[in-house]
């Protein structure tokens, strides 16, 4: 499982910047460094890091083009 926090609103997602420190980045190709593999983890990233207005959602990065793809 590969996660991903996104924004819902802005379609940005939230990932370390070269200090460690979650930033929010519109491209996915700089989003890859942001990945974390269990939903606690991204949970947390949520729960420090995220406005109600942001929106944030996980996404598994494995689910999507897949049959369970999200619609």
């Amino acid at each position: 499982m590969r996660l991903l926090v996104q924004s819902q609103s802005t379609g940005r997602y939230l990932v370390p910047d070269d200090l460690g420190t979650p930033v929010w980045v519109i491209s996915l190709r700089e989003a890859g460094g942001g990945v974390v593999f269990d939903p606690e983890t991204a949970q947390q990233l949520i729960d420090d890091h995220c406005d109600f207005d942001d929106q944030p959602a996980i996404v598994d990065i494995d689910r999507l083009g897949t049959p369970n793809d999200y619609e």
